[in-house]
């Protein structure tokens, strides 16, 4: 089962998980490259433009330089005319102003590549920010001051004409759209929006460049404009879309991918968690879900009912009708008991037609009144069928510590758990009706003498410390010892005298009682031996040979092996049968009984009248000896009706030449009573309770009760 936990939670990680860390990591990716084209977009325009203005600020700093004085006209016939400039000493401080003074107080040194620059920012105009390695555009201050440029000569979003040959056209020209409107210009406005748009120009950013003069003892910082065109906008917004449509394309294609993957798994996880027959929840989502649930620290307090709910008669249902009609049944029962417990608890199918709960539990008599209610409803799902369920519960309390603090089941096995719930329900297989029963400490007690028997068995014979006790048989006429019945017990040097009640269900249920058969009938055998070699007189001794032994074709060969290895008589030996043996290969069964008759054995069928088959077998089988069951004997039909019986019963057996031998019998009365009907022999506390080989043994030396 932990295999299997680990294979679900592996496909509830895979596709998915991987998927969201591709998507959060391709997004971060895809956010710097953006961030980064936009930083080298910026940077390259600014620092191409500041390199010029640069350029511009040495040219008139060696005008400076060569100037005899300094005053406004210093530049009238230069290609500066009409700048704003500043003459500033080495800490900074103007010594003389042409112009109007806008440049900040605060020098910033840009890395334009070959060598840094000293800029001043605008202090009318913040649309640039400096840094010490980046510069970075305010755009809402770049579109208001672009605006402000462009107030009185042109606004965005009109249409105009800005072919030369157009120019003095009348004004009912169409107009080609170039996303300009204009405010009545006059033929020189055309021009001068002609010439704009002819270089492209869209705005200028003013700052101040700055540039050694006199040696470097003085500084000249002039006010420039850093223009930002069309062309560099256009060639920044297209690549800036290109990328971002490739980003966001390869982004939901990851995301397509994230939920493709995801609705795949749950599709796997279905598939994985889902009974194929029924549609119903399997064993595997009722073992991961239901230890999931009780393990939550939040339902530490909460008691759990585990519940092992049973379709009683689901074979019979099947036989009737058919196998797919039988699981539309089954699916009809998971549905609507899914339908009647609560959302936060569990059913699922766990084999056959075995349904596994989880339910939030309360007292036992609260969760009985449940269950009841809920097999109620299901035994009528299916009219005019009345249907049969049993429910075995196993109610998990709180788990608490030494200082009496509730803590959480970590150490929770729901397979063990649920194993205890079908435990109980064992106790209501013997009857036929709906009923729930619950998982209780004598359960556990009895699971673990079944573990303990299990775990002793094969040493316990080896040691041989399994006895045969003996039963005798006596004729009720004259009272003489005519046979006897060997009974197994195991005399545990660990556990003391145990009772083949305690044994012999376990044995039969692991396989183990085929070598007690043989251990039974080489100890007989063997004993028989022992006592003709004394001289004491024997009688025939029946040893029970189980239902198992009997699917050994070989058996009635393997029987006389083992009694012939210890070289005791054949007809000293009495093979019996339960009457349960007959309902298995009939044929196979005659053969063996004819075989063992062949080799020397006597065969008697034993609890004769415990079954509903039995004249139909003695019709069949060659049996030598028939013995009565107990019951006849006792509870309530025990009297005229019971005596009726018995009296044909025998003349039944005497006409098919068989010996009759009634067992249970502890009464006079009863003696009496089987004496006059010609009863062979009787075996019962009347005349002897099963002893030990060697107080066996003083009986047939007394030969008679």
């Amino acid at each position: 089962m932990d295999k299997n936990r680990k294979v679900y939670k592996k496909i509830n990680r895979s596709g998915i998980v991987g998927t969201i860390i591709r998507v959060v990591l391709f997004s971060s990716l895809a956010g710097l490259i953006l961030y980064f084209v936009y930083a080298e977009f910026v940077s390259y325009i600014l620092l191409s433009k500041l390199s010029t203005e640069y350029e511009k600020a040495v040219g008139m700093a060696e005008i400076y330089d060569k100037a005899s004085d300094t005053d406004a006209e210093l530049f009238n016939d230069t290609e500066y005319a009409g700048t704003d400039y500043i003459i500033m000493d080495g800490s900074g401080e103007r010594k003389y102003v042409s112009g109007e003074d806008t440049c900040g107080k605060n020098s910033y040194a840009v890395d334009n590549y070959l060598r840094p620059v000293v800029v001043y920012q605008d202090t009318k105009t913040d649309t640039i920010n400096f840094g010490k390695r980046s510069l970075k555009i305010n755009w809402p201050a770049f579109f208001k001051e672009m605006e402000k440029q462009n107030a009185g000569k042109f606004q965005l979003g009109f249409d105009i004409t800005t072919d030369k040959k157009d120019r003095d056209d009348d004004d009912d020209d169409e107009d080609e759209d170039y996303g300009i409107v204009i405010n009545e210009p006059t033929s020189e406005d055309y021009e001068k929006i002609a010439q704009l748009y002819d270089e492209d120009q869209l705005v200028a950013m003013p700052i101040w460049v700055c540039a050694d003069a006199n040696g470097g003892s003085e500084k000249l910082a002039r006010r420039s404009a850093i223009y930002v065109n069309m062309k560099d906008l256009t060639i920044f917004v297209e690549l800036y879309i290109a990328v971002g449509l490739i980003i966001f394309i390869l982004i939901v294609s990851l995301i397509a991918n994230a939920i493709k993957a995801l609705i795949q798994k749950r599709r796997i996880t279905s598939l994985f968690t889902t009974d194929a027959a029924t549609g119903a929840k399997n064993w595997m989502y009722y073992i991961i879900k239901g230890e999931d649930l009780i393990k939550k620290r939040r339902n530490a307090r909460v008691p759990f009912a585990i519940v092992n709910l049973c379709f009683v008669n689901y074979r019979n249902y099947c036989l009737c009708h058919s196998v797919q009609d039988g699981e539309k049944l089954l699916t009809a029962i998971y549905r609507r008991t899914v339908h009647t417990i609560n959302p936060n608890e569990i059913c699922a199918r766990a084999s056959s037609s075995n349904f596994a709960l989880v339910l939030r539990g309360g007292s036992d008599e609260e969760i009985k009144q449940r269950l009841d209610s809920l097999i109620q409803g299901l035994s009528t799902i299916n009219q005019p069928h009345t249907l049969t369920f049993q429910a075995g519960v196993n109610v998990l309390r709180p788990n608490t510590d030494a200082a009496g603090r509730t803590v959480r089941r970590n150490a929770l096995n729901l397979e063990t758990e649920y194993n205890n719930a079908c435990s109980a329900r064992a106790k209501l297989s013997d009857t036929d009706g709906s009923g729930v029963a619950f998982f209780d400490d004598r359960l556990v007690d009895e699971e673990k003498w079944v573990d303990i028997v299990h775990e002793k068995q094969q040493q316990a014979l080896m040691n041989e410390e399994f006895q045969v006790y003996y039963q005798p048989k006596y004729d009720p006429r004259t009272n003489e010892l005519k046979g006897a019945e060997a009974l197994i017990r195991w005399a545990s040097p660990e556990y003391g005298f145990v009772t083949p009640y305690r044994i012999i269900p376990i044995f039969e249920k692991n396989g183990f009682i085929t070598a007690i058969d043989d251990y039974m009938i080489t100890h007989v055998a063997r004993h028989q031996k022992m006592w003709l070699d004394k001289g004491l007189k024997c009688v025939p001794v029946s040893v029970n040979v189980s239902r198992a032994h009997f699917a050994d074709n070989n058996l009635a060969e393997h029987i006389r092996d083992l009694v012939d290895r210890e070289g005791a008589p054949r007809n000293l030996i009495e093979i019996e049968l339960t009457e349960s043996a007959f309902f298995d290969d009939k044929r196979a069964m005659i053969e063996t009984i004819k075989k063992l008759k062949d080799y020397g054995f006597m065969v008697s069928m034993d609890d004769f009248g415990a079954g509903y088959s039995s004249l139909n077998s003695l019709k069949d089988m060659p049996l030598d000896v028939l013995k009565l069951d107990a019951d006849f004997f006792r509870g309530e039909n025990a009297g005229e009706r019971g005596e009726i019986v018995v009296s044909e019963a025998i003349k039944l057996a005497k006409s098919l030449h068989m010996k009759t031998v009634a067992e249970g019998v502890e009464e006079k009365d009863q003696v009496d009573f089987l004496a006059a009907q010609g009863c062979d022999m009787i075996q019962g506390y009347y005349f002897a309770k099963p002893m030990p080989m060697s107080d066996y043994e003083t009986r047939m030396q007394g030969a008679t009760a």
